[in-house]
């Protein structure tokens, strides 16, 4: 702990050992896999997903492209997996099945220009004439996907499973190999 009267808190996935910690999730990591105390701050981080709040994104060969969730949540903790939910059919799917991983970013919801460029239930007007990323701050982390650098918490992931479901939207299944929380 950072301060002798801080308190672990307890979340529903296991215990937050720093309750203060910000930044890089994986900063003390030498090999890019999360140290026990590190994977606790991302599970109490992840047990706060709301349900439409994320955006999915992926990159392939300079190709980037980015959508709505419908929903993410956590998988497991041992190895860090999380579960995500998005239409068929979106540009970002090709990318993400040749890439093979994603970024999710944490979004508000009255933020009207991300509103506008990641609509709920479909893809921006003229979406495949423009990068939908060009006038948004981005940056990298390890898989290279395009995260939104306004987003208070985004996680880089590497798929290892795609389940396509006989329904309206597909399930991605990535481990988390980096993230950074300003939450």
């Amino acid at each position: 702990m950072t301060d002798a009267s801080a308190q672990p808190i307890e979340g529903r996935f296991g215990t937050v050992e720093d309750p203060d910690r910000r930044g890089d999730l994986f900063a003390g990591s030498s090999h890019g896999t999360p140290s026990e105390s590190e994977a606790a701050a991302i599970v109490e981080t992840m047990s706060r997903f709301a349900c439409d709040g994320f955006v999915m994104t992926s990159s392939f060969e300079g190709d980037r492209a980015g959508t709505r969730a419908l929903s993410v949540q956590p998988a497991a903790t041992q190895p860090l997996l999380v579960c995500v939910a998005v239409r068929k059919g979106h540009a970002i799917e090709p990318l993400i099945r040749d890439s093979r991983v994603f970024g999710l970013c944490l979004t508000d919801p009255g933020d009207r220009l991300l509103s506008r460029k990641f609509p709920i239930g479909g893809e921006p007007a003229g979406a495949d004439e423009v990068d939908v990323f060009d006038s948004l701050a981005t940056f990298e982390m390890r898989t290279k996907a395009p995260l939104l650098d306004r987003s208070p918490l985004v996680l880089d992931c590497e798929v290892v499973r795609h389940f396509d479901l006989e329904a309206d939207h597909e399930l991605y299944v990535g481990l988390v190999l980096g993230g950074r929380s300003l939450l």
